[in-house]
């Protein structure tokens, strides 16, 4: 119950007050020795809400809001629908509680309802707060996880405020699948974003303040002279980081970015297909950012220490096959392509055996020193990708080289690079007969991603291989780092649409991460190959992804060689090849074969292996034994959920969110012209809705027209059609926008039908009842201002004997709905007023039990959570024994459980609860 100390001041938690003409809700109240009260408040009316505010009594007239104070009115619209749509629009504007846990709108989306797909929602709101590590396989839908996620958490009232980090050339395919499926807009600040905000905002104000949700590349926002400060100031309900492997290195920026926003997040979504580099201490630091209390010692933990954070599947677990049969087809093999070595290519093989590779019959020894023993490879694997890819790395070593002998075996390679043409290439001739076999060309359909490592040979190619397939200028792309965010995007866009003229992409590994290819292409080749697993299974998992309609096709162009002791591309590339197709087909990915876990070491074990002397079978034989990381991850991938994922009660009046915007439009909107077929709505909408969709690219706003002619349905087949032919358009966003219960629009409505009513009134509704029943809203908020406990009452027996009944069942039984009848009768407000104030005391009574109720479920994981900080402290204090920096770790310690026992009391109901009247139900009598 209510403590002393919350009620020490006027304005208790929970307590609305009227300020500057607006509805607030109070979160802290304090004394200031000049200034009265101070307040801090969150926005409750429609045009400050959710806003955070500031308020001091002895500036602000601050009025208290009582619910006694309700006045009762008639409702004189047809059927009693502003009655209807009112008590419709609170239902959906009320958070659900924080004691909710079952998913709410895991089905009102444009994608198919898949049982894996939901289940990190699910674990992330069992979580003390949502805070998860999506760590599913490639191509298994992460971006739809965390939309579901992101999704749950607004209708929760805790996703308000939303930042989404990625990689650069995945801002907009992030951006387009948030806003197409789940009407979810961002405001995409790359680089032509960036400059809009420039042209839109005041000079030094916070972007993030006057974009509510964002999505933004890590490589932009680690720049700490522009955002820095900004950052520090800012508090997210949710932050996403994707790829957030890249994050694990302490010290470097992205590093010290992703801790600096998970200190300012409520929610944190930590997205990577390989969220670990094999060192136990790493993974603990980026486990630390989702709970820094989850592990006490970071070098040995256990998979019941992270399993409440941490999910992973791979495309053979039991769930993901069970629900994708038949949706997504099986990868084909990954064919070699062998193609022996042209004349002039075994002179170039002969030259770095017989002079660069290491050997038992090397005469005077490396051409390099100890230091740079691994730059033969270097050559090697250059030559292996083109002549081209070999001559510009010789050139960038002679500017550096300063031993004769070196510098002579340099320009002797030099020299037989130049003697080579393009037609001395065996790999360009078996990759453009493959291609025509394929049957890329300008007048057919088909495509193809042909993936290199070295941007000369990307760059070669795409001046070469053209002409021989007759392709135009504009049918063939090329993409790799060196490029800009912006042309990142163009590129995947061009190569993801029906309708482009681009047959071609040629590509480096900058697509072989979040990338989608898929969409219109299932044919891959691989001109070299990376000498890591997880490289060659990043790349194949660009177009081996869900909604890939056709079966995958791989081939790779392998060269061989007649040269004694050359290293082509049978005696690493191909080997890999294989072990990557056997442990896809195995255990559903290649990350554990090497136990190496990132594609760098990877290749750097391997070359030193083949120093040694080893092959490419010894090698991957002689990988690591089964180690602790290996372990913890089988443990949290063999716990995989069976049970169906549970689903939330959310209360509602009308049948469905169609039903709810149709009667919304004729009642609050009567004359806006809206053209409907049945399936769809198309109108010229007002600028307070083209407002809303300000953060949707200025690009797909124009195209469409959307701010002449807005057109949405609610037909899920139409709207799945509509973004199947966009793609097959020149852009990827179609004209017509599903209508999900989270599009802007249906918010607008929402906002729309509240601005009707007066701030404390309530309606009277005729309906069948045998006595007057007040329909009460109650709610206990936690210190953050989240809702613990949310009761719909109806409350009939006034004045003396009062029975509090669910309200949602009172108001089918009462028969409110569209049959309903209004005869304008005038309701008897004079009868019905002195029932007010018993109303609201059996509504209290009636919380207060369910406060008591719901305690326990509030505070249940809040107690097991605290018993798990003190193991924990206990732990971490023992670990530190004897250690050199023993004193500043306990600090640390200290500082920590300190800061998660202030985040527990942060989460318990506290304050005055929020009784609020609706409407009255009065018979007819």
């Amino acid at each position: 119950m209510t403590s002393s100390a919350e009620t020490a001041t006027p304005y208790a938690p929970g307590a609305r007050i009227e300020v500057r003409d607006a509805e607030w809700m109070v979160r802290t109240c304090t004394p200031t020795p000049r200034d009265g009260f101070k307040i801090t408040a969150v926005g409750v009316s429609e045009f400050v809400r959710d806003e955070d505010a500031v308020f001091f009594t002895e500036i602000d007239d601050v009025v208290q809001l009582r619910p006694e104070d309700t006045q009762l009115v008639a409702d004189t619209s047809s059927a009693f629908a502003r009655s209807r749509l009112y008590l419709e629009s609170v239902l959906r504007r009320t958070p659900l509680p924080q004691s909710e846990r079952g998913l709410a709108l895991a089905d009102r989306f444009l994608l198919d309802p898949l049982l894996y797909q939901q289940r990190p929602a699910e674990l992330a709101l069992n979580g003390l707060r949502p805070r998860i590590l999506l760590a599913d396989v490639v191509g298994l839908g992460k971006t739809l996880e965390i939309g579901l996620i992101l999704a749950e958490l607004i209708r929760r009232g805790r996703g308000e405020r939303i930042l989404v980090v990625t990689p650069q050339q995945v801002l907009e395919q992030f951006q387009h699948e948030l806003w197409t499926r789940f009407a979810i807009p961002l405001v995409r600040l790359d680089s032509v974003g960036i400059e809009r905000i420039q042209r839109d905002i005041p000079a030094g104000r916070n972007p993030f303040l006057y974009y509510k949700r964002v999505i933004i590349s890590v490589d932009t926002l680690k720049n700490q002279g522009r955002y820095g400060q900004h950052l520090e100031n800012m508090h997210w309900d949710a932050v996403v980081i994707d790829e957030s492997h890249n994050l694990i290195n302490e010290g470097n920026l992205r590093n010290k970015l992703a801790r600096l926003l998970a200190r300012r997040t409520d929610a944190l979504l930590l997205a990577s297909a390989t969220p670990h580099n094999g060192d136990a201490k790493s993974f603990a630091e980026l486990i630390g950012l989702l709970d820094p209390a989850a592990i006490a010692d970071p070098k040995r933990y256990s998979a019941s220490d992270i399993d409440h954070l941490y999910i992973r599947r791979t495309k053979i677990s039991d769930e993901v096959r069970d629900r994708i049969r038949g949706r997504w087809p099986d990868r084909g093999p990954s064919i070699s392509l062998r193609t022996p070595a042209t004349p002039r290519e075994e002179a170039i093989f002969a030259e770095l055996a017989e002079v660069w590779l290491p050997g038992p019959d090397r005469t005077g020894g490396s051409v390099v020193d100890a230091d740079r023993r691994l730059f033969p490879y270097t050559l090697a694997k250059a030559f292996l990708s083109s002549h081209v890819a070999l001559g510009t790395t010789v050139a960038k070593r002679l500017k550096n080289a300063t031993e004769a002998r070196e510098i002579e075996a340099l320009n002797n390679l030099a020299f037989l690079v130049e003697q080579m043409g393009d037609h001395d290439s065996a790999k360009l001739k078996a990759l453009v007969d493959e291609l025509k076999n394929i049957g890329v060309k300008a007048k057919g359909t088909m495509r193809a991603v042909v993936f290199s490592e070295s941007i000369p040979t990307l760059e070669w190619l795409a001046r070469t291989v053209p002409a021989e397939l007759g392709l135009a200028a504009d049918q063939v792309q090329i993409m790799h780092g060196g490029f800009s965010d912006q042309r990142q995007q163009e590129i995947v866009e061009a190569f993801s649409l029906a309708d482009s003229k681009v047959r071609l992409l040629f590509t480096g590994d900058v697509a072989s991460e979040g990338v989608n290819l898929h969409r219109q292409c299932h044919h891959m080749i691989h001109y070299d190959l990376p000498w890591s697993l997880i490289r060659i299974e990043q790349r194949n998992g660009r177009i081996d992804r869900y909604g890939q309609e056709h079966e995958p096709q791989f081939r790779a162009i392998v060269l061989t060689s007649e040269t004694e002791g050359a290293l082509d591309d049978t005696t690493v590339a191909e080997k890999l090849l294989r072990r990557e197709e056997e442990a896809h087909r195995s255990i559903g990915t290649a990350e554990a074969v090497t136990r190496e876990f990132t594609a760098k070491k990877e290749e750097d074990r391997l070359i030193k292996d083949l120093l040694k002397g080893k092959s490419v079978e010894e090698s991957l034989a002689e990988a690591p034994p089964v180690d602790f990381m290996a372990e913890l991850f089988g443990a949290v991938e063999q716990g995989e959920a069976r049970a169906e994922v549970r689903r939330a009660r959310v209360p509602k009046l009308f049948g469905s969110t169609e039903e709810f915007v149709r009667e919304a439009l004729r009642t609050v909107c009567p004359s806006l012209r809206v053209d409907d077929d049945g399936g769809l709505l198309a109108f010229a909408p007002p600028s307070d809705l083209i407002h809303r969709l300000s953060a949707l690219p200025t690009s797909y706003l124009r195209t469409h027209k959307i701010t002449e002619r807005m057109k949405v349905t609610f037909d899920h087949d139409l709207a799945k059609r509509k973004l199947d032919e966009a793609r097959r358009t020149k852009t990827m966003w179609p004209d017509i926008a599903y209508l999900s219960d989270l599009h802007p629009m249906v918010e607008w409505l929402v906002d729309k039908v509240q601005v009707q009513l007066v701030r404390r009134q309530a309606p009277v509704i005729t309906a069948k009842v045998d006595e007057p029943t007040f329909l009460v809203q109650g709610i206990y908020s936690n210190a953050l201002g989240q809702p613990t406990v949310v009761d719909w009452m109806a409350i009939s027996g006034l004045p003396g004997a009062p029975v509090v009944r669910d309200m949602t069942e009172v108001l089918t039984e009462a028969g409110v709905g569209p049959a309903m009848i209004n005869t304008s009768r005038t309701p008897d407000v004079e009868g019905l007023t002195p029932l007010i104030e018993p109303a609201i005391h059996a509504a209290r009574r009636h919380l207060d039990e369910q406060r008591d109720r719901h305690d326990d479920e509030v505070a249940r994981p809040l107690r097991e959570y605290d018993g798990q900080l003190e193991l924990w402290e206990r732990e971490s204090l023992k670990s530190l024994d004897g250690t050199s920096h023993g004193a500043k770790k306990r600090g640390q310690v200290t500082d920590t459980v300190a800061d998660q026992k202030r985040l527990l009391q942060s989460l318990e109901t506290t304050g005055e609860p929020l009784l609020r009247i609706l409407a009255v139900l009065e018979g007819d009598a």
